[in-house]
């Protein structure tokens, strides 16, 4: 039988002070994103979003069917979102307008490949600001990191960015940070599944969609597996994992136990 869950309900991601790793191998994740990205601002959460890899009115589209106002979130303050493709281009190219005392966000783009501190300031400086102890608590949205190793970050660089926001915004703050990145058991990019491998490790959540090792499939969109690190908090304890296929809607996404969609039955 099929059901159509909350991710939330399946992956309990309202916890606070944790890391979530979003991955994804042979399919488009950004489902997930999307998902967390209306969550938190449904649940009234001062939202950080540095996204690397669409614009702002791709997001904003999405979010609209999913029953979320970005540019109303933007306006109130609950929202703090950075559009990382202008931002390149804009400092590419030089027009980038800097305020005095604010610098680009990707400064390491002109200057250091192994210094973030411009980027992790954006966040400390977005979830720190006055008038955010209002809402529910901080989040900060990624997407993707993996595009930051293609803008030719070092791999030392990313994880040591994503230690600090774990410090600042899971310890120090409370609340929740999530990142979605890309990887491939065949790929040749040794850079990329350092990170993805080094994440996985420190992350409290992991949801990894799948692609089918079949192939395409207009009924089946892919696997879901859900790893809940215990071993994290309880040494020598197993983590505990569920494995779902799901199928992508407009406004939803159904899951179901493996070999039980409607296709089958």
């Amino acid at each position: 039988m099929e059901v159509a869950l909350e991710l939330n309900t399946l992956a309990l991601c309202d916890n606070r002070g944790e890391f979530t790793l979003l991955r994804d191998s042979r399919t488009d994740g950004s489902f997930l994103v999307h998902h967390f990205l209306s969550f938190y601002l449904r649940a009234g959460c001062k939202v950080c979003f540095v996204a690397l890899l669409q614009s702002f009115s791709h997001y904003s589209i999405v979010a609209q069917k999913l029953g979320v106002n970005l540019t109303a979130a933007k306006e109130r303050g609950q929202l703090v979102f950075l559009e990382g493709l202008k931002s390149c281009l804009d400092l590419v190219f030089g027009e980038e307008e800097e305020q005095p005392g604010q610098p680009s966000p990707l400064l390491f783009l002109s200057e250091s490949p192994s210094d973030l501190r411009a980027l992790f300031d954006f966040v400390r400086v977005s979830l720190s600001a006055p008038g955010s102890e209002a809402w529910a608590g901080p989040v900060l949205l990624l997407d993707d990191l993996s595009v930051l190793l293609g803008l030719g970050a070092t791999p030392v660089a990313l994880l040591d960015f994503i230690h600090y926001c774990r410090a600042l915004v899971c310890c120090q703050l409370k609340g929740n940070v999530v990142v979605l990145v890309h990887s491939s058991e065949e790929s040749e990019d040794e850079e990329n599944e350092l990170v993805v491998n080094s994440l996985c490790h420190h992350s409290d959540l992991i949801l990894w969609a799948e692609g089918l090792a079949t192939g395409f499939c207009k009924d089946v969109h892919g696997q879901m597996k859900i790893i809940r690190r215990v071993s994290l908090q309880q040494a020598g304890e197993q983590d505990l994992v569920q494995i779902y296929q799901y199928k992508i809607q407009d406004r939803n996404v159904t899951f179901f136990a493996r070999g039980l969609s409607a296709a089958v039955l």
